[in-house]
Formats: C-alpha cells, structure tokens, sequence
C-alpha cells in the first residue's frame, strides 16, 4: 500500500506539471510570435481558439492531478478511505484526466492536420494580387505541408513564421497529451492493485 501511495504521489506531480506545460503552449498558440494584435483582430486559428490545452490537457488534468496526490499523500477524506471510496475516486480521476487528454490529443492532431490560420495569396493567373486569410493547406490533397518544408515559407505571407508556431506547439501538446494518456493507464493499474492488496491484508 505505502508503494501505492509513494506511486500515486509521483502520479499526482508528474501529471500536474504535464497541465501546466499543456496550458502554458496553448497559450502561446494565442499570440503568433508573440504578438497580441492577432488575438486582437480575432486572426487566431479555430483550434488554438478552442482552449483544448487550456480546458482540457490543462485544467481538467490538473484537477485529476490534484485529486490523485490527494490520494497518495492520505489527506481530508482520504486519510481513512475504504476500498469502495478508493475505487471510487480512482475511477473519478481517471476518468476526468482521460478525458482531458483524449480532447487535447484529437485536437492537436486535427490541427496538425489542417495547418494554421495564416495571410496567403488567392489571386489566379489572370487577376491582380489577393490576399485573404485561410488555412491554405487544409486542401492541399497533392502534397503534405508537414513533410513538404519548402511550403512553410512560401504559402503563408504572415505572421512571419506561422508554420513553425503552429507545429511547434501543437507538437508539443500531441506529445504532451499522449504522455498524460499514458500516465493515466499507469495510475489506474497502480491504484487497482493498490485497492486489491488492501483487501487482500484485511483477510
């Protein structure tokens, strides 16, 4: 049980910093190149938008994260918690960080998928130049943007390196959720063994 506990502790921390980076890069999302009149002129991507690594790989996990250091370490109402309560918060936490990191997980793959919201040129053989912003390689069927670096330069006009940004980060919160999916399985194996050893010492 006391190896349970110091594995949930771990858990616990580990997840919980996993959050705070999942929000920390969705925030940066936000503000391509650090620059706040994107945000402000509403020309930031529907998926950064959606908050998935703010909501859900952040505060979401970090509840769960919360919860299950509140477990490893006995305190309030698990100080003297039965295996009916125990179960029942490993399921509650499990099941909330699960869902979290599933959400930021899809998301950021869809993301990667469709690419950024960025300024590119429209304008055909005949026209003048237009430019409009799009996402110009969501229908790019002939060529994939993320393995084709030569368009990361030369479709998107601005902001300045919004390729990068977007893989970048949405990288990093692919990464990050797929790391709390599998701290979840983890603490989920770790708490139902934890749960059928105590039972085991009371017969």
């Amino acid at each position: 049980m006391a190896c349970s506990r110091t594995c949930s502790r771990i858990l616990g921390l580990s997840l919980g910093t996993s959050a705070l980076f999942a929000m920390g890069a969705n925030l940066a999302l936000l503000f391509p190149n650090w620059d706040v009149m994107y945000l402000l002129r509403g020309l930031i991507g529907r998926h950064a938008m959606l908050g998935s690594g703010l909501w859900g790989g952040g505060l979401m996990v970090l509840m769960a994260a919360t919860l299950i250091s509140l477990m490893g370490w006995r305190y309030g109402c698990f100080s003297k918690s039965g295996p009916c309560r125990s179960m029942l918060a490993t399921l509650l936490s499990s099941g909330l960080a699960l869902l979290g990191a599933m959400i930021c997980f899809i998301t950021s793959g869809v993301a990667l998928k469709d690419g950024p919201l960025c300024m590119f040129d429209v304008s055909s053989s005949n026209q003048t130049q237009a430019w409009k912003y799009g996402y110009p390689f969501k229908d790019l069927h002939n060529r994939n943007y993320l393995y084709d670096h030569s368009l990361w330069t030369s479709v998107c006009l601005e902001p300045s390196g919004a390729v990068v940004w977007h893989v970048s980060f949405f990288s990093v919160l692919l990464c990050i959720s797929l790391l709390q999916l599998l701290l979840v399985v983890i603490h989920l194996i770790n708490s139902l063994l934890g749960i059928f050893c105590s039972l085991c010492e009371e017969r």
